[in-house]
């Protein structure tokens, strides 16, 4: 029998009140309120997202982050930095110790993305997984410059970036699912030793990662892919899925934790300065 779960898109949203929303969808299943959930989602402007021990003031460039009026928010998950741009973006809410989550994060992690992987197929984008790992001590602060095990690549490049993490017996992985990438914007954003490195990372990217539109030549909708990444992990990860809404209160639950902590400079910029 497939497991139930529910479908909540929550449409376009600022950075602040992505981040609190899949924070409070979290707490709400640890607590028995909700159902497993398979979210949707948008971001209203670009924004970029740092991982959660991430040293945003080591990585990021402010000057070009207020240049590109871009709003910086820090996840719950690891890993590295994510521009949010002209994408789908998922999360998936569900208690660890179903019978079909792994103990391991990668495991886990292989399970959950079959869902990706069939919504690429849906697409007709063929995908595999990424079978090594880059095993050197030099670290990017960018997501898609490098693949994780298991992570999706088309024709050898990333073409998803997907971060994991569990607190309160509930796993959390939100991923971005990219239509296209401004690869300019994008690596304007960080710090670099000189222009020359710069220039020359940004032209080696294109080696390294691509989008549904690079891989397609018919022009794909939002809607045509939320469909078929909907259909993709109802048949991926074997699920039914339902609609689910939330009440009034509990978006007044996400706004208000969107304006104490995921606007804060605080949680923002000096969280991983502390102890955790």
């Amino acid at each position: 029998m497939n497991d139930k779960w529910g479908f909540l898109d929550t449409g376009i949203h600022d950075a602040a009140v992505n981040m609190a929303m899949d924070e409070s969808l979290l707490n709400w299943h640890s607590e028995g309120k909700i159902p497993p959930i398979l979210r949707f989602y948008q971001w209203s402007d670009p924004s970029l997202s740092v991982g959660y021990f991430q040293n945003a003031e080591k990585s990021i460039d402010f000057a070009a982050i207020d240049q590109y009026k871009v709003p910086l928010v820090r996840r719950l998950t690891g890993g590295s930095a994510v521009l949010h741009d002209d994408e789908l973006t998922y999360s998936i809410i569900i208690a660890e110790n179903k019978p079909f989550i792994p103990a391991s994060v990668r495991e886990a992690y292989y399970i959950l993305s079959k869902g990706i992987f069939e919504g690429y197929a849906n697409l007709g984008v063929t995908v595999d997984y990424a079978e090594k790992i880059d095993t050197s001590k030099t670290r990017s602060a960018v997501c898609f410059e490098r693949p994780a095990l298991y992570e999706l690549m088309a024709n050898g490049k990333k073409i998803s970036g997907n971060a994991q993490t569990r607190k309160k017996g509930v796993l959390l992985q939100h991923g971005s699912i990219p239509r296209t990438i401004d690869g300019k914007m994008l690596f304007d954003l960080f710090r670099f030793p000189t222009e020359e490195i710069r220039t020359r990372k940004r032209k080696a990217f294109s080696a390294k990662a691509t989008t549904i539109s690079q891989e397609t030549t018919k022009q794909i909708s939002i809607d045509t892919m939320k469909d078929a990444f909907k259909k993709g992990f109802q048949t991926g990860v074997n699920i039914d899925l339902f609609p689910f809404e939330l009440t009034n209160d509990q978006w007044d639950e996400v706004y208000q934790l969107a304006n104490t902590k995921y606007r804060t400079n605080e949680w923002n910029f000096n969280h991983h300065l502390r102890s955790v």
